[in-house]
């Protein structure tokens, strides 16, 4: 196929030789080398314009082909621009999850050391009715020794009380405590040394929830050691100092059989 510039070259040689024929057919003015010369010219002018027409399409060829380029370059550019998009996101999704687990380990270090505080510190219990404040060690304790005694290990429950009562002398637990070592002592029938702890409770805490019951227990030791008298006068103080008691019940129904 004829490219633009041969087509342009042949219309353009047709033309001017019509042209020539035309003039010389008409007129007869020119001779041959007349002739010749206006023919080289017309060639000389149509290569020119073919070698500028050629430039023409090779500088629009090589603008294309930069413009290609061009265009790659900036499609790669973009390519790298989102792969590195991506890693970044991925790095940031990443960094949020490792936050979040620094995080997490921390509350959770930070609870457990508050949870270690917490065994040292003294905590509010109630026991028989009394609130107070015990430390860890001497709450600990009273339950352990308290423990052996519901086991029916009276013996050793008398140990394990009497070392609380000499490690924690002003614990809260002391009349508790002191309530529990008398009856296991009574179980062993130890009845003075039962009496003796029953009568500590009420010295020192006339009002315990215990103190009725500690009373009556005395009576019983009394029995036990065959001092009714003493027995009867213990059980009318009981029914004087607390007449709402249910030992106070218990105490009428046992001086009716001691009399």
């Amino acid at each position: 196929m004829e490219t633009d510039v041969v087509k342009i070259f042949r219309l353009t040689l047709i033309s001017a030789l019509l042209c020539f024929g035309a003039t010389t057919a008409s007129a007869g003015l020119f001779e041959d080398d007349e002739a010749r010369k206006a023919i080289l010219d017309l060639r000389q002018r149509v290569e020119a314009t073919r070698l500028e027409s050629e430039q023409g399409v090779s500088r629009a060829a090589e603008d294309n082909a930069s413009l290609r380029r061009s265009l790659l370059e900036l499609q790669n550019q973009i390519d790298t621009l989102r792969s590195e998009t991506a890693k970044l996101r991925g790095l940031n999704e990443q960094l949020s999850r490792d936050v979040a687990d620094v995080q997490r380990r921390q509350k959770d270090s930070a609870q457990g050391v508050d949870d270690r505080l917490r065994q040292f510190e003294p905590t509010k219990v109630a026991v028989d009715g009394r609130e107070f404040v015990a430390e860890p060690a001497e709450k600990r304790d009273y339950e352990a020794a308290l423990a052996v005694f519901r086991k029916g290990d009276f013996p050793a429950s008398q140990t394990v009380f009497l070392d609380f009562l000499k490690r924690y002398p002003q614990s809260g637990y002391g009349p508790s405590a002191l309530f529990w070592l008398a009856n296991a002592q009574y179980a062993t029938r130890d009845y003075k040394e039962s009496m003796i702890n029953f009568r500590a409770l009420i010295a020192r805490v006339p009002d315990h929830l215990r103190a009725p019951e500690a009373v009556l227990s005395i009576a019983n030791c009394q029995i036990e050691l065959k001092d009714p008298r003493g027995a009867r006068k213990t059980l009318d103080d009981l029914i004087k100092a607390y007449p709402q008691s249910e030992a106070a019940v218990a105490a009428k129904e046992r001086l009716s059989r001691l009399k």
